[in-house]
């Protein structure tokens, strides 16, 4: 027997085979380096998966929580900021409200003027004490009301501002006494608690006080200065109560609709 028989192979298995043991799908041959491609794919596209079906709606829904926390954070500084305006505002209506007693305390009223005259003709006798026995005395010589009712004031002569809102009652009054007596008297009415206006001042020597003597001849009698005669008005301010007020708003409204139809 020759070597080229020993070493003859099958025609079944004596050629080596050229096939692998690595799995094939779809003409691929899964090798490690294959897989893991693969596997790495996959997982890029489970992530990708994960982050738009689950991440991004969860982070959706989150920020629109955390706007919704801001805009009730937002509100929440609103109210506070109201309130805090709030107690302003009563603080404000507190403060304006003593502020309007205060200032309408200066205003003169009915019971005021009740008074005026005893409270001017007391400031005139005040300015007599002390004097000599002949010296010249102050006096009030004329104290008459314009008119028994007060007028609203609605010509602009205290400004547009309070026309309608204030009424004035005027009164005439003339004294006698000298220079001095008579400054004292007008600082002493500007203290008075009621608001006055002093207008048409006037002021004029008085006559001069004579006697006789036995021969028929006059003698002035006098001691100290010379007596003066002053006479002013006072216009005393008060404020309109507000049906007053209602009714010349009233009034004015007629008269405007009266005006419009002719």
């Amino acid at each position: 027997m020759t070597m080229s028989q020993d070493f003859q192979f099958s025609d079944q298995g004596g050629e080596f085979s050229s096939e692998t043991s690595y799995p094939v799908a779809f003409g691929i041959t899964f090798t490690p380096k294959v897989i893991g491609i693969v596997v790495g794919v996959l997982g890029i596209a489970g992530a990708a998966y994960m982050l738009l079906n689950m991440v991004m709606p969860a982070w959706e829904t989150y920020q629109q929580k955390q706007g919704q926390a801001e805009n009730l954070q937002s509100q929440v500084e609103q109210k506070k900021a109201s309130i805090k305006e709030i107690d302003q505002v009563k603080a404000d209506l507190a403060q304006a409200k003593r502020q309007n007693i205060q200032v309408l305390s200066l205003f003169a009223n009915e019971n005021t003027l009740d008074t005026l005259l005893l409270d001017i003709n007391r400031l005139v006798e005040a300015t007599n004490s002390p004097v000599a026995a002949n010296a010249v005395r102050a006096k009030l010589t004329r104290f008459v009301p314009a008119s028994e009712q007060s007028e609203p004031i609605n010509d602009g002569s205290l400004g547009p501002i309070v026309d309608g809102k204030l009424k004035r009652s005027s009164i005439t009054i003339e004294l006698e006494g000298t220079f001095e007596q008579t400054q004292s008297i007008m600082r002493n009415i500007e203290r008075l608690q009621p608001l006055l206006i002093v207008k048409d001042y006037q002021a004029r020597l008085s006559p001069e006080p004579t006697t006789q003597s036995s021969d028929g001849e006059e003698v002035i009698r006098r001691v100290g200065p010379a007596p003066i005669t002053t006479s002013f008005e006072i216009q005393a301010l008060m404020p309109r109560n507000p049906e007053e007020v209602a009714a010349a708003a009233k009034a004015a409204e007629a008269a405007t609709q009266t005006a419009t139809k002719k």
